[in-house]
């Protein structure tokens, strides 16, 4: 490839290798929460919901840097499996309230251990360099 199209190969793209770790990461996620009917952005959600209890979509869609086309379908499914309720905002009725349910609670037992059984798959990173990666997406992120 000639010097004016460099920028267009693949291993001078920064996205690149974020993409293919994001892939690689929601994989290895794949065979602890299949089990359960989980999604991978079903879990961050419950994540986020066992952590608060309760938010707004917009809030949730912050949190989670996804928008409200990828969350409305995701949440009306978990309500309709008894995971979450899904109520409007009495002071502002364009506001949609997610509070989990004593259901999707449970699962939050079945849920504890995937973390640890993630980090004994053998992340190539020292705990030092995971630190650092870490801090370096949120900063990516703007955060």
């Amino acid at each position: 490839m000639s010097q004016e199209y460099e920028q267009l190969k693949l291993e001078n793209q920064l996205c690149f290798p974020m993409y293919a770790c994001a892939r690689k990461i929601v994989n290895a996620y794949n065979p602890y929460l299949k089990p359960l009917g989980l999604t991978y952005t079903q879990y961050i959600v419950f994540m986020v919901l066992w952590d608060k209890e309760s938010v707004n979509v917009g809030q949730l869609g912050e949190i989670l840097h996804l928008d409200a086309g990828t969350l409305t379908p995701l949440l009306k499914r978990l309500e309709k499996e008894g995971y979450v309720t899904r109520k409007r905002s009495e002071e502002d009725e364009r506001i949609t309230l997610i509070s989990i349910t004593e259901k999707g609670n449970e699962l939050k037992e079945k849920c504890k251990d995937i973390p640890n059984k993630l980090s004994e798959c053998g992340s190539p990173l020292t705990e030092k360099e995971a630190k650092e990666l870490y801090r370096l997406l949120y900063q990516f992120l703007g955060k």
